[in-house]
């Protein structure tokens, strides 16, 4: 799954606001997480525990790994729950 768009299209930082995901900030990526969507499978834990720590407040932080390898687990969330908007316009 592409975690930087919903229904083929580039999400915007309104949208999924709107949409009611959370954003947790990062320098170079921003990381949404919509608890309503997540089926807890556990990719993104499983798949980066140094970014995405349940047991932790906040339980994201997208600096604590590289931009291709957070959007690397992001794009295994099999939910959606998880999005991303790059900072650099990529």
């Amino acid at each position: 799954m592409d975690g930087s768009k919903i229904d083929g299209k580039k999400v915007t930082e309104e949208t999924l606001l709107l949409q009611g995901y959370r954003k947790y900030s990062g320098e170079d990526l921003d990381i949404y997480y919509s608890k309503e969507i997540c089926a807890h499978i556990g990719n993104c834990v499983r798949g980066n525990s140094e970014v995405f720590e349940v047991g932790r407040r906040p339980w994201i932080i997208a600096d604590n790994g590289a931009v291709e390898d957070d959007i690397r687990v992001i794009d295994t969330c099999p939910s959606g729950a998880l999005k991303y908007i790059r900072k650099d316009g990529k």
